[in-house]
């Protein structure tokens, strides 16, 4: 039997894995701890630097001197602090994008980065969403879901996200940036993006939001007698 619960979300950039997974972990009482924005602070440290986003030397270079950590505000909303400093908004933008897909392609940065995701998933129960969270950070996790939606809807979805936080970025660079994190996260050597052999697939391309999470909502009810 396992000590606390564990759920682990993958899937590709803009499938709705946040939005989603921020919401079940509300309902189960879990803690919710989105690893992307995790990895969105270290290239938002490397953009700061003036680093180009694929400097892997000088990536490296920086990781001792960064303090990274999380907090969740009164809506138990992941806010990401970067040496004392929150970032979770600046994190965000499309260039923050890429600076994260390049960083979580360097083994360095994983390595830096694993140890902090598992040690909070044996504390708590927790819904860990990111691309490599049930083959590489979780292998044990008592459920394995790999969350998916067309290029198109993902891109349509990311917008709105956008414009409700004030960025009104056109569609066509969204589009271009969630085209250009798939090829990365898919063929990347450290970890690439993947179903793990046990995960549940879960479409969401032809699902609303409410739809998706009853799905999802359903299939961690089911697997843990919730």
């Amino acid at each position: 039997m396992e000590k606390h619960i564990s759920v682990a979300i993958d899937g590709p950039s803009g499938a709705g894995k946040s939005t989603l997974a921020k919401r079940a972990a509300k309902h189960f009482g879990f803690i919710y701890v989105d690893t992307g924005a995790i990895y969105r602070t270290v290239g938002y440290a490397a953009q700061c630097a003036e680093l180009d986003s694929k400097d892997a030397a000088g990536v490296e270079a920086l990781l001792p001197g960064l303090d990274i950590r999380f907090e969740y505000d009164g809506t138990g909303t992941q806010r990401m602090l970067l040496n004392g400093r929150d970032v979770s908004k600046e994190i965000r933008t499309p260039k923050s994008s890429i600076y994260a897909s390049d960083a979580a392609a360097m083994p360095a940065v994983r390595a830096y980065l694993l140890e902090m995701q598992r040690e909070t998933a044996k504390n708590y129960d927790v819904l860990m969403d990111g691309r490599d969270i049930g083959t590489v950070v979780l292998p044990d996790a008592g459920l394995k879901v790999f969350l998916t939606a067309s290029t198109q809807a993902r891109a349509e979805r990311r917008c709105k996200e956008l414009r409700e936080k004030g960025m009104d970025t056109p569609f066509e660079e969204v589009l271009r940036d969630i085209e250009y994190r798939d090829r990365q996260d898919s063929s990347r050597a450290a970890a690439p993006l993947r179903a793990a052999d046990d995960a549940v697939t879960l479409d969401t391309t032809d699902m609303d939001f409410e739809e998706s999470f009853e799905a999802l909502k359903k299939l961690i009810r089911e697997r843990f007698s919730l």
